[in-house]
């Protein structure tokens, strides 16, 4: 039989190793929570659960804001042996509908704030547990607070008896091409993160605090706010509302953190602050990161010049559930992804498969400890994402002569013009240096014979007027710096970019 594993377990018995049962863990608008409580809390809520008949393996929704009990909801779920399923806080009915049918969830538990849009279909006939302020409606029969599930047995002396790669939870991909597809990952798989970036790229230590923008529904978030610094005692700090420019420096003001986690829209909108300037928020920050999409130079630059903290762009993906390729902490080259993260080998293949050594460009594939088992319920999808020990992440790299690695966009992203590949990501970087431009994205579109040709989509700083005049300049700005063919030939200007609740540009609904 396999060694007990519980990756609950393993992250607070971590934490208070490092820290002891009086550091504080978590910090939200509303309360701080020590590591001694966050497990006291953890053990009762997996007692809650317990009782409300729930059954090993089962599935736990989570549409929760990030508060202090999101990670005990997490955490208490997999310690009793449960499946805890976070999704985004920022879809629509039809979503909630589709994530509570596609899982089979057993139980949901929420914020008081999302309960209308989560059951607007009605009553889900599961138990319901409601985060947040006294509820707006009655409570229904078998439903109770967030409070009450804690009260409900004493805590649990001992997680479930799981294995290391038993599944214990879920992500749903963020619909970047279409359907969200539920991404299964194993116990093991938190405590790979966290030895692998959390400690060898970033060096996180118990004397650290993080802030991360990125919710904890993501991938990315989810890293950043509860594996990193409950693997070594530091402390996290949580924000419940948007990260606007505005919550986001008043979260850094008021908390003073020594890491922040960002994606390169929020670091393009704090730039493009006036009001509300990162510069001097957080005296104590010595670690900035991105992730979500790939960092644009001057992004990095204008960042790294103004707040005097380097970024250290990386990709990740909810399939492999961290930074697997990063920048290195003093050896940041902007415009790059930077190299493997220790414990992760990353390989480049041509359109049939092979394997491309030295320079090159292709398909990323990559293989490493955090891996998802498969995908939920979809075999197809699962068979053409992982191949034994390597995931196709589906994205489009080139290797430079000193093996670092450059992003050129999505597979399916990819034009081909005049039978000469364009990168998108290529495009959509130069436009975006433009002082006009807040954001752009590039899809390929046919012109009057047929033949494609890379469209814009352009959203402008709200000071910069519209018109062809500006459109003509950004067409004549691109042309300057790269070659004809790569220049777009129509820029719409638009109020907004489609993207996913992570952040992520839906370029497939801009096709």
């Amino acid at each position: 039989m396999a060694p007990l594993f519980n990756a609950a377990a393993d992250l607070l018995a971590r934490g208070l190793s490092c820290a002891g049962p009086d550091k504080t863990a978590y910090v939200d608008q509303l309360e701080a929570v020590t590591y001694g409580e966050l497990a006291r809390r953890v053990a009762a809520a997996a007692s809650g659960f317990r009782a409300l008949g729930l059954r090993p393996e089962q599935r736990v929704l989570l549409v929760l804001l990030d508060t202090v009990d999101l990670p005990v909801a997490f955490l208490g779920a997999i310690y009793a042996g449960l499946v805890p399923v976070p999704v985004s806080t920022l879809m629509s009915s039809a979503d909630y509908a589709y994530f509570l049918d596609d899982s089979r969830a057993a139980a949901v538990v929420l914020s008081e704030s999302l309960l209308r849009k989560v059951f607007a279909a009605g009553p889900p006939g599961i138990p319901v547990v409601r985060s947040g302020s006294d509820p707006e409606t009655p409570l229904a029969e078998g439903d109770c607070t967030f409070a009450q599930l804690l009260a409900l047995a004493p805590p649990a002396e001992r997680p479930a008896s799981t294995c290391a790669d038993e599944v214990a939870f879920w992500l749903y991909s963020s619909g970047s091409t279409g359907q969200p597809k539920g991404v299964m990952h194993l116990h093991r798989s938190l405590a790979a993160t966290a030895d692998t970036y959390g400690r060898d790229v970033l060096g996180i230590t118990s004397e650290d605090v993080v802030f991360s923008a990125a919710k904890l529904f993501f991938a990315y978030g989810l890293g950043n706010a509860l594996t990193f610094p409950l693997s070594v005692g530091a402390t996290a700090v949580l924000l419940a509302d948007r990260p606007t420019p505005e919550s986001v420096v008043r979260t850094l003001r008021r908390f003073h953190p020594t890491i922040f986690f960002g994606v390169p829209t929020l670091y393009a909108s704090l730039l493009a602050e006036d009001t509300h300037r990162p510069e001097g928020a957080s005296p104590a920050l010595r670690r900035c990161v991105s992730a979500g999409e790939a960092l644009p130079r001057h992004i990095g630059q204008h960042w790294e010049a103004r707040v005097g903290v380097e970024i250290l762009d990386g990709i990740g993906s909810t399939e492999m559930l961290h930074i697997f390729l990063s920048n290195q902490p003093g050896a940041v080259r902007y415009g790059t992804t930077g190299t493997p993260v220790p414990g992760y080998d990353v390989e480049l293949r041509d359109d049939h498969g092979a394997a491309i050594e030295g320079q090159g460009e292709g398909a990323l594939w990559v293989r490493g400890p955090s891996a998802a088992m498969a995908y939920w319920n979809q075999r197809q999808r699962s068979l053409s994402t992982f191949h034994g020990p390597w995931t196709c992440t589906g994205d489009r790299y080139q290797r430079d002569e000193q093996g670092v690695y450059i992003y050129c966009g999505r597979n399916d992203d990819m034009l081909k013009v005049g039978g000469i590949w364009v990168a998108p990501f290529e495009v959509e970087s130069v436009l975006s240096s433009h002082p006009a431009v807040l954001e752009a994205a590039v899809v390929a579109h046919a012109d009057g014979d047929g033949l494609i040709k890379p469209k814009a989509f352009v959203v402008l700083h709200a000071a910069t007027p519209r018109g062809p005049e500006v459109v003509a300049q950004l067409r004549a700005f691109v042309k300057e710096h790269l070659a004809p063919y790569k220049v777009p030939r129509w820029v719409e200007l638009v109020d907004e970019l489609p993207k996913t609740a992570t952040g992520k540009v839906q370029r497939f609904r801009l096709r």
